[in-house]
């Protein structure tokens, strides 16, 4: 009998522990100018399976969010940031998503920028059933890649 409440209070314990999410808060770094740029990155940070909550501050360019570090990295909401056209910390938006940006929304780019193409292409296949199309998203140079080939 002893045992039997020692193996229910484990379950529930573990029921427990497994039901409650894992919220990670932190702030990033996103690059944009105004009231545009915060719905765009607010939007696409809020629309990713794990985000609680995300708010931009045009001033000083952090994104604050709150998450589920159990359905979604740091790096995957910034990857997916960087797909609308907005510098992030880790990735910097493809040339052509940056130039897509209405004029207010064209910010200072740094020209040390880096880009991680393969990691978007990871994250916008990940994206692909809620956007319905997928697009290739490296930049088209010489080491460019073998999914832009395969199209």
């Amino acid at each position: 009998m002893k045992l039997q409440s020692i193996q229910l209070a484990l379950f529930f314990l573990l029921v427990g522990l497994n039901v409650m999410a894992v919220n990670k808060t932190e702030k990033i770094k996103v690059n944009g100018s105004c009231d545009m740029c915060k719905k765009r990155i607010e939007k696409a940070a809020t629309s990713l399976d794990g985000i609680e909550t995300a708010q931009w501050d045009p001033e000083t360019k952090d994104l604050s969010i709150s998450y589920d570090d159990q359905k979604i990295s740091a790096q995957q909401i910034q990857t997916a940031i960087a797909m609308t056209g907005h510098d992030t910390g880790l990735f910097s938006a493809n040339d052509k998503r940056y130039a897509e940006l209405p004029g207010c929304c064209r910010y200072e780019r740094d020209d040390n920028r880096k880009v991680n193409s393969h990691a978007l292409m990871e994250i916008q296949r990940s994206l692909k059933s809620k956007a319905n199309k997928e697009e290739c998203v490296h930049d088209k140079g010489p080491n460019s890649g073998s999914c832009c080939e395969q199209k």
